[in-house]
């Protein structure tokens, strides 16, 4: 009963603090830790003793899973190097420097507890991505943090198992790596395969309740098969909600999707909100344990700072080799994009010479095999094309590279892994208040600075009212032009529907054939058939039109931001045709 008391405080507080958040200028995870700090100092509070296990496997799979699904597949395709360089090779840099550090701090601790300390300080949090993202900064940062947020838990995350793991027996630096790659490459293949599975699952059941609620199992589909065998069951989470996320709008209805949306949203800020507050209500818990440590509470602040000057150091100084790198590759762009242009109009001339070679019939078939081989190398083409064109309109300088390195924030998995070090790790209070301290102090000085340092910095923004208005003009041709196909399509459909309906019109003529009736067995009347079959035409064409988009939204012809916008709106309109 205690702590079913304990659960509604928490909802209530969580509500109230996303929603007092923005009128108080703090994040809410702040806000959050501030009532559990309240919570712990009432004589009647509550004592919890949460597993960190259950955070690890309970609340952290979900979390990436529903980050991983949001994040636009095509805008991470891009940038697909970048991000695997923020998200492992920064990790790892960081979790070595970081563990010398901690070396250096405490003379008596082992090497493998100071990598172990590195690694938990190590992984970004996604709160540094809504916190930019409603400062309307460009969509390509945007993806670059959250795509480092969503892989870089998981990779600090075995990092530090590895250390502990070396903590017990000798372990070469060669088994590390190789059980890195090994535990990374299982577990995007297991979250491929639930991902791609559990969006056939979805779309076979017509309730969309039910379809949510299996939807909460997917991630757990993903991570705990994937840890039984000792891979990384976050990162098979972070792909399945990736591989769920692209193949949603061409495999689930609208009204499921718009199901899925809202209710991950609720779980997203209940997992989340109850993090921050059990650090909260263990803070003052865990300042006490480290009173009657050697060491005192001063040296744990002292520790702290210098571990969040270091991270931020260590961030800064691999973020201006990789934007460098992006310029690099940027500076190619205009030199590449005329020569793709002309591959380009040569592809089409191939194509019109591949429908003619294509009517040539061999064995009562077309022979369509040049044909598709040569629409494939097209879009390749137009995707290139594509791609450079978004690295000229969303160049990455030094102020896109200030926000980046500002913006790495510690928060939920530093909290969640200091809290899963072993009962035996030496110094464990005085190092669990190290990590809530960076934490915290990251979240505290980062993030209540970050919009004073957008305005200091002003980097690329997103796009703005007139570019929309360009977009939306292609976005209209793309439609239109899928619109007239499918009227044509229905045109020709309605023709011989009409022929099929006059024939029957005959057959009734005769007494003894029976007036056509719905499912429940009431006759229907003409003008109700007709009602029905210009809202079935209505939905098709619609239908068509998502088709359309999604065939554009692979090449990468349109921001994510606009086809979302023309996504959500044909969404909105089938489910109103439907109810």
């Amino acid at each position: 009963m205690e702590l079913l008391g304990v659960g509604v405080i928490a909802l209530v507080a969580i509500a109230f603090a996303t929603v007092l958040s923005p009128r108080l200028g703090i994040a809410s995870p702040l806000v959050l830790v501030a009532l559990g700090v309240g919570a712990s100092l009432v004589p009647f509070g509550p004592d919890l003793s949460v597993n960190p296990e259950m955070i690890l496997a309970g609340v952290l799979p979900p979390l990436l899973y529903a980050a991983g699904v949001s994040v636009p597949a095509t805008d991470f395709r891009r940038d697909f190097r970048s991000i695997g360089a923020l998200s492992v090779a920064l990790t790892i840099v960081s979790t070595v420097l970081m563990g010398v550090v901690f070396y250096w701090m405490f003379p008596d601790l082992s090497w493998p507890w100071a990598f172990a300390l590195g690694a938990i300080v190590s992984p970004t949090d996604a709160v540094a991505t809504a916190i930019v993202k409603r400062q309307g900064v460009s969509p390509r940062l945007v993806a670059l943090l959250e795509g480092e947020s969503l892989f870089n838990d998981a990779a600090a995350l075995v990092l530090l198992r590895a250390a502990v793991a070396a903590t017990a027996s000798a372990v070469s630096l060669w088994a590390v790596a190789a059980n890195f790659v090994v535990s990374m490459v299982l577990a995007v293949a297991i979250g491929w395969v639930v991902g791609r599975v559990s969006l056939w699952v979805r779309s076979w059941m017509t309730d969309v309740t039910a379809a949510t609620v299996f939807s909460f199992a997917v991630p757990f589909l993903a991570s705990l098969p994937t840890d039984a065998i000792g891979a990384s069951g976050l990162v098979a989470a972070v792909v399945a909600g990736l591989v769920s996320g692209n193949g949603a709008a061409r495999r689930l209805s609208p009204q499921v999707r718009r199901s899925h949306q809202q209710n991950w949203h609720t779980a997203e800020l209940m997992l989340e909100g109850a993090i921050y507050l059990i650090l909260g209500l263990e803070l003052l818990r865990t300042i006490e344990d480290v009173r009657q440590d050697d060491l005192g509470i001063l040296f744990a602040f002292g520790a702290a700072a210098v571990v969040l000057v270091a991270v931020l150091a260590t961030r800064a100084a691999f973020v201006a080799p990789l934007l460098a790198i992006q310029r690099h590759a940027a500076r190619r762009s205009p030199r590449v994009r005329p020569r793709l242009r002309r591959a380009i109009g040569q592809s089409d001339t191939a194509t019109g010479a591949a429908r003619k070679a294509a009517r040539v019939v061999r064995w009562g078939q077309p022979d369509l095999t040049h044909h598709s081989r040569v629409e494939a190398v097209k879009q390749r083409l137009a995707r290139a094309n594509a791609d450079h064109g978004y690295l000229l309109r969303s160049p990455l300088g030094p102020r896109e590279g200030g926000v980046m390195v500002w913006a790495g924030m510690r928060g939920v998995v530093t909290v969640a892994a200091a809290q899963a070090l072993p009962s035996d790790t030496p110094d464990r209070s005085l190092l669990v208040l190290i990590a809530y301290l960076v934490a915290i102090s990251s979240l505290v000085i980062q993030g209540g600075t970050m919009a004073w340092m957008l305005r200091l910095l002003k980097p690329a923004r997103a796009a703005t009212p007139e570019e929309l208005a360009v977009e939306s003009v292609g976005l209209k041709e793309v439609l239109d032009a899928a619109v007239e196909d499918e009227r044509q399509h229905l045109r020709e459909e309605r023709e011989r529907s009409r022929s099929r309906r006059a024939a029957e019109a005959d057959d009734r003529a005769d007494p003894g054939t029976p007036s056509p009736t719905d499912a429940q067995g009431f006759p229907v009347s003409a003008e109700v058939s007709a009602v029905d079959e210009d809202r079935d035409h209505r939905i098709a064409i619609i239908k068509a039109e998502r088709e359309a988009l999604l065939d554009v939204r692979a090449l990468g012809a349109f921001s994510s931001a606009s086809l979302a916008a023309a996504l959500a709106q044909l969404d909105a309109e089938q489910i109103r045709l439907e109810l």
